[in-house]
């Protein structure tokens, strides 16, 4: 009976997602109206689940502006209860259970600083724990519930002036490097007063006061942009444990002056497992080696698990027994793929176990009987769930290549998950412990998406000339009627690591609104993305520009030869960064698009490298600097400045203000140069905006960039 009720509600749920083939089209501004479901984690007995909702508000008083709202969100396991909401205020985040189910700490923002809060789940308002005034992410328990271990960054000139973190004033080992100073010896504090006529104490003290006042700012440090600005302060993730019950200051278990990331108790609660950088002869600009540590949970016995030189240790998940580690660990270049192992928790480099599987791979949790390893990984277009068996080293998926699963959980025999798909943007997902029996347990945005026409793609693929398998995918106008001509937009994905497909979240809204405006869309992953192996994600070394154009365009030429709907006299192309390279590449050495759209491009690789906070891309893929002869050749030959005398395709260029991460001078340039030469170009700045601007920038802004777009193409096609 209950097979057959399964099969009944399992059919319904089937039946209600093909029947998202309502009349309405999808509009620009159903972007705001896409509610995303994140941060899933199960109760520790399984029987409830937490996760965060983050929706799209208008702003009070402001006509056209919106703002993201997050809150976290609780639903019963049982698979008939909805979801209710636990937080209204302020925008809350990151949800941590106690251990005993009954609180949740999470993460509110006050005074422009993230604290920690206890909610407790019978009844009360929710009362703040830390007012900790570097700030407070990241909330775990201790297995018996009484500490709570928490992340914050601190800046370098805040450590050593804090008599609680630094009580004995040291200094970093490490030098500071700058120049005609012996060591560190410019990080003591100066006590003279500040005379622009004084001694040399004084003037250094009077430039300093300039600093602090922000009339100058003084770079040292290699990586001297964040994604928004210059910035020449040092910063520093620590971590701190504070009591639940009796929460006084918070205390410091991690060394000052070094950088850590992932940490978590042990299931003993005696100790605490993370990831981090500590040289202290190197600056931690140039450290980019990674090693996992291990340290009491009153900060004595600090010491490393495992660490190698020119390679990188992260992600420690240790097993709910305390007996294994699992961890991934690779080389330090950014065009690699990590290995997953496993080791015993108090082994050695020589107890290593490597589950090999070529996928860059993440969010790695345990099963209770410690038989297998959960992760999720982006392969083929989709992002499934995976799950690696220690003892055969297996790797199965247990979702489809069709969709994405964003965050997930475990609990006993249950498998809780936050899905992506064309369907639906986003959803929370009950399933057992090997993805079977799918059930939704969310209604977000199938509501209004009832109502909405959506078009789905068809996956194709073709072998390229190098020998590789390049997918792609085709999505017809919303409107498509037999027998009339639609045009066609190439959309091209950026990174140049990254990977579109149906799994994909953030380019759902974009795929739809194109085709319900009665454009068809093809988009494809050509060499060097990631989700289909090391090799694959290397076949862009030194080639950036021809080869990577040629597999795109290849399945452009594929789309018009195969769809008789697909009109050659209205072809547009688009992309992001990376892609905005591309998009300025193939209009420099083709000319069959009627109008194109490059956003937050690279379009001289020098330059790049001096510009964006994104700079080790250059040696990491074409392997020195600009300097040296052999590479100057290199980038010279792969930058798309190189041709832009030969664009003649009408050109709209976009870059965000504050994007730091490619650099805004990079449009500038191009945009100039096309400019003098007399070519169709617009340039469109968005004041504040860096480089995440499509995905979580302003919204208005994001309106504004996909409108422009649409009605720059809408010039040049009618």
């Amino acid at each position: 009976m209950r097979k057959i009720v399964f099969v009944i509600l399992l059919t319904f749920i089937t039946l209600a997602s093909l029947a998202q083939y309502g009349k309405e089209p999808v509009m620009v501004t159903d972007m705001l109206k896409i509610k995303t479901v994140g941060s899933a984690n199960f109760s520790d007995d399984g029987n409830k689940a937490a996760f965060t909702l983050t929706t799209i508000e208008p702003e009070a008083d402001k006509k056209w502006e919106y703002n993201y709202e997050t809150q976290i969100w609780m639903v019963s396991t049982d698979g008939h209860s909805s979801p209710r909401q636990l937080t209204f205020k302020e925008n809350s985040s990151q949800p941590a259970w106690s251990p005993d189910g009954k609180q949740l700490a999470f993460v509110r923002a006050v005074d422009g600083k993230p604290q920690i809060f206890l909610l407790p789940l019978d009844g009360g308002e929710a009362m703040q724990l830390t007012h900790f005034k570097y700030g407070a992410s990241g909330p775990k328990w201790s297995p018996d519930g009484k500490q709570i271990l928490f992340s914050s960054n601190i800046n370098l000139k805040d450590i050593l002036k804090d008599s609680t973190l630094n009580p004995d004033k040291e200094f970093p080992q490490w030098p500071f490097e700058k120049p005609g100073f012996n060591h560190n010896e410019n990080l003591k504090m100066n006590s003279a007063k500040p005379d622009p006529d004084g001694n040399m104490e004084s003037i250094r003290a009077y430039l300093e006061n300039n600093a602090n006042d922000k009339k100058a700012q003084v770079i040292d440090k290699l990586n001297f942009q964040n994604e928004m600005d210059v910035d020449p302060e040092m910063s520093f993730t620590q971590f701190f444990l504070i009591n639940v019950n009796t929460p006084l200051k918070p205390v410091l278990i991690t060394k000052i002056f070094y950088r850590f990331g992932q940490a978590s108790f042990t299931p003993d609660g005696k100790q605490i497992v993370m990831s981090g950088s500590v040289n202290p002869a190197i600056h931690p600009d140039r450290v980019l080696e990674g090693e996992i540590f291990i340290v009491n949970t009153d900060g004595g016995n600090f010491h490393q698990l495992i660490g190698e030189k020119e390679k990188n240790y992260n992600s420690p998940s240790v097993s709910p027994s305390g007996k294994w580690l699992a961890f991934q660990y690779g080389n330090t270049s950014f065009v690699s793929i990590p290995t997953l192992a496993v080791m015993p928790l108090n082994g050695t480099a020589k107890d290593i176990i490597t589950i090999p599987f070529d996928r860059s791979k993440g969010n790695f949790v345990w099963s209770k009987d410690e038989k297998y390893i959960y992760f999720s990984a982006q392969s083929n277009g989709g992002a499934p769930v995976y799950r690696a068996e220690i003892k055969t080293k297996k790797v199965e998926p247990l979702s489809d290549y069709n969709t994405g699963i964003g965050s997930f959980d475990l609990a006993g025999d249950k498998l809780l998950f936050s899905k992506t798909e064309v369907a639906d943007p986003s959803e929370l997902y009950l399933a057992d412990a090997t993805g079977k029996n799918p059930l939704r347990i969310s209604s977000f945005n199938t509501d209004w998406l009832a109502q909405k026409k959506i078009s789905f793609p068809d996956k194709r693929t073709f072998t390229n000339n190098k020998g590789e398998t390049i997918e792609y995918w085709v999505m017809k106008p919303t409107n498509y009627e037999p027998g009339k001509k639609y045009p066609l937009l190439l959309e091209i994905h950026g990174g140049p690591s990254a990977m579109w497909g149906p799994g994909e979240a953030s380019m759902w809204h974009e795929y739809q609104f194109f085709c319900s405006k009665g454009y068809g869309v093809v988009y494809c992953n050509p060499r060097g993305s990631g989700g289909s192996g090391i090799d694959f994600l290397r076949s862009n070394i030194n080639d950036w520009g021809t080869g990577p154009a040629s597999d795109v365009l290849t399945a452009l030429d594929k789309t018009v030869a195969a769809e008789s709907w697909a009109d050659t006299s209205r072809l547009m192309v688009t992309g992001g960064s990376y892609a905005g390279y591309l998009v300025a590449w193939i209009i420099g050495h083709d000319h069959r698009f009627k109008a194109a759209c490059s956003q937050r491009g690279v379009y001289d690789l020098a330059t790049f490298f001096g510009e964006g906070n994104a700079w080790r891309l250059v040696p990491n893929y074409f392997g020195g600097y600009p300097w040296e002869p052999a590479t100057k050749a290199i980038l010279q030959r792969e930058s798309p400045i190189s041709y832009v005398q030969n664009i003649t395709t009408p050109y709209i260029m976009f870059h965000g203000a504050n994007d730091r991460r490619t650099g805004f001078i990079e449009d500038e340039m191009m945009f100039r140069s096309l400019k003098v030469l007399g070519r169709p170009v617009e340039f469109v700045r968005h004041p504040g905006a860096t480089h995440e601007i499509t995905r979580s920038g302003n919204n208005r802004q994001r309106i504004d960039q996909m409108l422009r777009t649409y009605e720059f193409f809408e010039r040049w096609i009618k």
